[in-house]
């Protein structure tokens, strides 16, 4: 993925999960790994922890410690 200079790296990857959620390629129960995030977008984990903490403020995930970073919910279609 080619990154917009104009906008922090963390947005742009919680798009990205976002669109993979609305999709169905990312189902209800799916685990969001950190590590593979981390290697997908050839980011820090630091970038990846705030991309989920987004995700779990919109309520799309919910993580369990020492579990991880399960989909919870999809997100409401842009025309609703």
């Amino acid at each position: 993925m080619e990154f917009d200079p104009t906008q922090p790296k963390w947005t742009q990857i919680a798009d990205v999960i976002r669109r993979h959620i609305a999709s169905g390629e990312y189902p209800l129960n799916y685990l969001l790994s950190e590590t593979k995030i981390e290697q997908e977008f050839m980011v820090a984990r630091v970038t990846v922890r705030k991309v989920t903490a987004a995700l779990r403020a919109e309520g799309l995930i919910v993580t369990t410690p020492g579990m991880g970073s399960f989909v919870t919910a999809q997100p409401p279609k842009a025309d609703d």
